[in-house]
């Protein structure tokens, strides 16, 4: 069951979005090319990445994530493009010890932007 989140259009997300840190990059590559790029939002089940050049919906990457934890290998498929702008990928697959990194990174994150709106 998922959350029904309004941004323009009805999207149904199983994890809620992050605003990711500026310094959230990701190497990904597929089989034809690699590329560094910079995190804008990020989720237990994705994240959009910005890149001038993303692959076509329905590529599949491989991704290293880095995180103040360490990185994380991920493969993911890119689920929608934004021209010029990037992707958003859905995480398909990771390594359970991976999958807790992030899990404690997101929770970190999750705290600090409840503690900016609250100003506590």
């Amino acid at each position: 069951m998922g959350f029904l989140r309004m941004t323009g259009e009805a999207t149904t997300r199983r994890y809620p979005r992050l605003k990711a840190p500026k310094s959230a990059v990701v190497a990904w590559k597929t089989s034809e090319r690699r590329e560094i790029s910079r995190v804008t939002t990020i989720a237990l089940g994705g994240l959009f990445i910005q890149t001038k050049s993303p692959p076509k919906a329905g590529s599949t990457i491989q991704m290293l994530i880095v995180t103040p934890r360490g990185h994380l290998r991920v493969r993911a498929s890119v689920r929608s493009v934004v021209a010029g702008e990037g992707m958003g990928v859905a995480i398909v697959a990771m390594e359970p010890e991976d999958r807790g990194k992030l899990e404690r990174w997101l929770k970190q994150l999750a705290e600090r932007e409840e503690t900016a709106k609250t100003g506590s």
